[in-house]
């Protein structure tokens, strides 16, 4: 990383503008495989929307009958993310991201962005995943994705691990719950939407065949993983397959000395 400037890890940056639909954000999202986009007025950085959300938006009552293809993205936006210059060290792009979910590089406009990716594919932690694994959180697949949805919204959680009879079933993500909502407001009847939204449960959305590590996977086979799968976080399964941790990019990201 030594040396590294921000221009030479940088991404070319997503954006919408704030008068797009939602539905082409989430559009947008899937096709490119991110969870967030720049959002600009008159090519000037404004905002960040991101899957968390548009399922927040999509979620609220008194919109509740409006399909995705009828709200803007400003009904979903928030507050610009942490900016950098393409100058500064790359090293303070790692600290940033430890506190930030995403860095806006600026130069006279907006030139970029540093995701957890691009801070990812740089380092080369030291030590396993039981050394700084957490405390997983967890849901059953029968559980009311709108209750699942309030916790994670309240707790600023991405995922949760779904675990029946003991065992890893799925994962849900915000992802699953974004195009879910999305789903339910496109295609369900406004008059029927809050009855059947309120009738899911996590079996009918989450992700199956979930990637895994074990506690003594090196971080570097971790962070490989997360970069090549492009995945956020991944549970940790002891020998017995028993759930006993959980790594996100953030956690690996802050074990990072600097």
């Amino acid at each position: 990383m030594k040396g590294r400037r921000v221009k030479d890890i940088m991404a070319k940056a997503l954006t919408i503008d704030k008068s797009e639909m939602l539905s082409h954000a989430l559009d947008l999202m899937e096709k490119h495989d991110v969870r967030r986009l720049l959002v600009t007025k008159d090519d000037e950085l404004i905002g960040v929307v991101t899957q968390r959300g548009i399922a927040r938006a999509l979620g609220t009552r008194k919109k509740s009958s409006l399909p995705a293809s009828s709200l803007h993205v400003a009904t979903a936006m928030d507050e610009p993310p942490a900016t950098i210059s393409p100058d500064d060290d790359a090293e303070k792009a790692v600290q940033l991201l430890k506190g930030e979910d995403i860095l806006a590089v600026m130069d006279d406009g907006l030139v970029g962005w540093v995701t957890p990716n691009e801070v990812l594919a740089i380092l080369h932690p030291k030590g396993y995943a039981g050394g700084i694994m957490k405390i997983p959180i967890t849901t059953t697949p029968g559980e009311r994705v709108v209750h699942i949805w309030r916790r994670m919204y309240e707790e600023g959680i991405g995922r949760m691990l779904v675990i029946d009879d003991g065992q890893l079933v799925g994962m849900v993500t915000e992802s699953d719950i974004a195009r879910a909502m999305r789903a339910f407001r496109d295609m369900v009847p406004g008059h029927q939407q809050e009855t059947r939204i309120r009738n899911l449960i996590i079996s009918d959305i989450m992700s199956v065949n979930v990637k895994f590590v074990r506690p003594n996977t090196p971080l570097q086979e971790v962070v490989s993983m997360m970069l090549e799968e492009n995945i956020g976080g991944v549970p940790v399964l002891d020998l017995r397959d028993n759930v006993v941790g959980m790594i996100t990019r953030r956690d690996i990201i802050g074990h990072v000395d600097g």
